[in-house]
């Protein structure tokens, strides 16, 4: 009996003790809100509609300037957002601010001045160390009130950030992070913010994985915003690179026994680094941090991380100083940095989709969402192989190239025997290369000739007789309850 005495109060004290922790650790509490969003999304498969509009819930913390965090995809495609402090029955209309889509993180406003009373921002706490404890706060799904989990730092690499298609240092962590806990802050033991929950792991195999954007991320989102009023985006290189591990290929490429770095396999043609660097050479180091053969450089005691890390802690249009190994001379390079132009892009950026439509057929030109639209989640198995390739490999040659497409035919007496193309990328107008879809469309409106003749992939080409196919439009588009026969971004 006395020995279950003793256990019992062993039991008592450590509750104790853990609720004094937890309310340590988390003395800003308070400054966890809720946030409700109306989304109305854009339709990609149907470009001059939106789709229904849908309701969420996820979490964010106020921070110094009258701000709140959230994730970016917590508010993307907001029509309105809302917020409510915990213990409150008042919901306050919120103003977003900057939504970074690369790094998943959204800055918001309230102009209310009832909302600030009474509440302590949230500090930010250095980077933790792998076994460090971490408690995410916030509002998950499974009830109304505030919610905390607790767990440590299992694991820090760059990671892959799903909403944005990007890769930057995150912290994984083995609390619980649950639909609605997104957007809300993860506390360390002296209860500074070390980071933003943002995803989690959802596999058959795996059980309390949760991922968090680290303070490095986030302070890098706030300071781009505070420099230039809005989002520019992360920078990377626009190379692709390969290791160089390989004993034979180091000296095949004239390196020295104790040059390491990675050789550069292909260069982006709209990417500032196309006009310094070749294919072949050799990156020995960024900013004087030497880089492995592996592609890793040095980060803290006992752990290295790739490279892209050193290029994601620079700012858009900063410069970095890049050695690099060419036919066995070393050379410097000072290279302006930029973001990503991607052929297909990743995101629209909040941006409606943009069409054209002549004779029933939908032009439009690709992007991540479109080809989600059209296959769903699963778009990197569904979609086209040639797409898929493109999408996968293929690189801008201007910033203003496009992946132009027919995506569908709406059916009509003047396109009988074409109403099986689906999708179906457009090389060239009456013999002219289409490098994008304003000039298709400007193309085809401007076009005298007898004819239009699409040719599209696979050798498969389109004739249309010019007079009858712009004529047959505005039926086409009266039946299909369209409001314009392009979107407003070509009519400029």
């Amino acid at each position: 009996m006395a020995m279950e005495i003793a256990w019992w109060r062993l039991g008592e004290t450590t509750a104790a003790e853990i609720g004094r922790q937890v309310a340590k650790a988390v003395p800003s509490m308070d400054a966890v809100v809720k946030v409700f969003c109306v989304h109305t999304e854009p339709n990609f498969s149907l470009p001059w509609q939106r789709k229904r509009q849908y309701s969420s819930s996820s979490s964010g913390f106020i921070i110094g300037g009258r701000r709140v965090l959230t994730n970016a995809h917590s508010v993307e495609h907001f029509t309105q957002v809302k917020l409510k402090k915990r213990g409150s029955d008042t919901k306050y209309l919120a103003t977003v601010l900057a939504i970074g889509t690369e790094c998943d993180i959204a800055l918001l406003t309230v102009s209310d001045d009832e909302f600030w009373e009474g509440v302590s921002p949230v500090e930010f706490g250095s980077l933790p160390a792998l076994q460090d404890a971490v408690t995410v706060v916030g509002y998950p799904i499974g009830g109304d009130t505030i919610s905390v989990t607790s767990g440590v730092v299992s694991r820090m690499e760059i990671l892959s950030y799903v909403h944005g298609s990007t890769e930057l240092l995150g912290l994984q962590i083995d609390a619980a992070i649950n639909s609605g806990n997104s957007g809300g802050p993860a506390f360390n033991d002296k209860g500074k913010c070390v980071g933003i929950a943002f995803q989690s792991l959802k596999h058959e195999d795996v059980e309390n994985i949760g991922y968090v954007i680290p303070t490095p991320v986030i302070t890098h989102f706030i300071h781009d915003y505070e420099k230039s009023g809005e989002y520019t985006g992360f920078p990377i290189l626009g190379i692709e690179w390969q290791k160089m591990e390989n004993p034979d290929l180091r000296k095949a490429m004239g390196m020295a026994p104790e040059q390491k770095g990675v050789r550069i396999r292909r260069i982006e043609p709209t990417a500032p680094e196309f006009q310094f660097l070749k294919p072949s050479d050799i990156i020995l180091s960024f900013d004087g941090i030497d880089i492995a053969n592996d592609g890793t450089v040095p980060f803290r005691h006992g752990e290295r991380i790739g490279f892209s890390y050193l290029v994601s802690q620079k700012y858009t249009g900063e410069n970095a100083v890049l050695k690099v190994l060419r036919k066995s001379k070393v050379l410097e390079f000072s290279v302006k940095l930029a973001s990503h132009k991607r052929l297909i892009p990743a995101h629209i950026r909040g941006r409606p989709p943009s069409y054209y439509i002549v004779a029933g057929f939908v032009f439009t030109a690709i992007s991540v969402p479109y080809l989600r639209s059209e296959y769903g989640k699963d778009y990197e198995y569904e979609a086209p192989v040639k797409l898929l390739e493109k999408h996968l490999h293929s690189m801008a040659q201007t910033p203003d190239e496009q992946l132009v497409v027919v995506s569908q035919v709406l059916v009509s007496d003047i396109n009988i025997g074409y109403e099986e193309i689906v999708n179906t990328q457009v090389l060239a107008f009456n013999g002219k290369p289409v490098k994008n879809l304003k000039e298709l469309a400007s193309m085809v409106e401007s076009c005298k000739e007898e004819f239009l003749q699409f040719d599209l992939e696979y050798q498969q080409i389109v004739v249309l007789e010019t007079k009858t196919a712009k004529a047959a439009t505005p039926d086409i588009l009266t039946t299909h309850c369209i409001p314009s026969a392009m979107s407003d971004d070509l009519k400029v």
